[in-house]
């Protein structure tokens, strides 16, 4: 695909520069000659500067930018706006580069044909899998304004619930990170101020002190760097290990059994898990496309797995929720209140039920973490900084006594 410029006329007479992208000269002047009374020169677009082709490119499609567009556009379409209408009023209007430029060529593949869906697929880095198949389904049973509000709905929640566990998480991890560099601006400038005075005064240092002198010394050598490396390497080293499917299964594994932060992947996983297959069948999508596609956005390996076998088993004829129950992944309530949605026949509001516990239960346990976190935190500022004021007194006050 390549950009192309044209000197175009409207219907009104106006001479206009339109910009269209194309495979060839050709496929751009066609596509001109739809939507423009006559079409002059096309040529390609040169390698000149163009800031918002990289602004666009620089930037990422979020969650929320998707959540807001869906909302508005089922706003649009439930009020009988036409779908090539709606998505240029939303194009206009949207605040992000790249997903600005995406919704105008999917408003053009829109207006020469294509159906809105396969239009979206085009663009996988914005409209996933998830996404695409919602849309084909409601475009499928003519529902989708009604479809759009839920996948509303479910990016709104899942916007939610990222930023209740980040909000919860910024004051400690912004009080660890001052405690750090305190300490470490503090034995690296301070410290060797009291240390070249304890050496003129020919003081004997006490454990703790020479103890800081030592790490002082440490950390303004060139020494420092042996460490630093060894970190550097062993991240790398995780990385790369967690890209192999055996480490990244161990590693996945290894997080659900965690104390603590285990129980709550495995409430997050389920309740992503419960909410996008809900949704997913409450709006038309097969069971066993909707079991592939929750595969696919569940990021913990161990519960995709899971998923997998489930979908295997649906696909013989067995119970979604026997299978799950067989991996031992989920927990026991989930697994029942599965159970009573496939006998009563309303597994969708049962899966609904079950996002919306387990994500109470995650809020639940975040903000009762954050509780604990946070005195914990205080308490290491006072013991990094009490530890080095210790660790430079001791040596005065032995120093009081020989004066004394």
């Amino acid at each position: 695909m390549a950009t192309f410029i044209a000197q175009v006329k409207d219907r009104a007479g106006n001479i206009l520069e339109e910009r269209v992208v194309a495979d060839s000269e050709q496929e751009a002047r066609r596509i001109l000659q739809k939507r423009f009374a006559a079409v002059g020169k096309v040529r390609r677009a040169g390698m000149e500067l163009d800031f918002a082709s990289l602004e666009a490119a620089l930037s990422k499609v979020s969650v929320k930018d998707k959540a807001i567009f869906s909302r508005q556009f089922a706003v649009l379409v439930n009020a009988g706006v036409a779908i090539v209408r709606a998505l240029n009023v939303l194009s206009e209007q949207a605040g992000n580069p790249k997903f600005r430029k995406v919704l105008q060529i999917v408003e053009k593949d829109v207006q020469q044909g294509a159906s809105l869906s396969d239009a979206m697929r085009k663009h996988p880095d914005c409209f996933d899998k998830l996404y695409v198949s919602m849309v084909e389904a409601g475009e499928t049973g003519g529902v989708l304004d009604e479809v759009m509000n839920r996948l509303a709905k479910l990016l709104e929640d899942m916007v939610r619930l990222q930023n209740q566990v980040k909000s919860a998480l910024a004051y400690p991890v912004t009080v660890g990170i001052f405690a750090v560099l305190a300490f470490l601006g503090m034995t690296m400038f301070l410290v060797p101020v009291f240390a070249n005075i304890f050496e003129q005064l020919d003081a004997e240092l006490p454990a703790l002190t020479q103890f800081m002198v030592n790490l002082s010394n440490f950390l303004r050598s060139w020494k420092i760097f042996i460490p630093i490396g060894i970190i550097i390497g062993l991240v790398f080293g995780f990385r790369a290990y967690y890209k192999t499917p055996a480490g990244r299964e161990q590693i996945d594994r290894l997080a659900l059994k965690m104390p603590i932060f285990g129980p709550l992947n495995e409430k997050n996983a389920v309740a992503r898990f419960c909410r996008i297959f809900g949704t997913l069948t409450r709006s038309g999508v097969p069971i066993v496309q909707s079991l592939e596609i929750a595969q696919e956005t569940i990021p913990n390996v161990v519960i995709a797995q899971a998923i997998g076998a489930a979908k295997e088993s649906v696909m013989e004829g067995g119970m979604l929720s026997t299978a799950i129950a067989e991996k031992k992944v989920f927990p026991p309530m989930a697994i029942q209140m599965m159970t009573i949605g496939e006998e009563t026949g309303e597994l969708d509001a049962m899966m609904m039920k079950v996002a919306d516990f387990y994500e109470d239960e995650v809020e639940q346990a975040v903000k009762a973490l954050t509780s604990v976190i946070e005195p914990l935190m205080m308490v290491l500022i006072a013991f990094l900084v009490g530890t080095i004021l210790l660790s430079m007194y001791l040596p005065m006050f032995k120093i009081f006594d020989k004066l004394g």
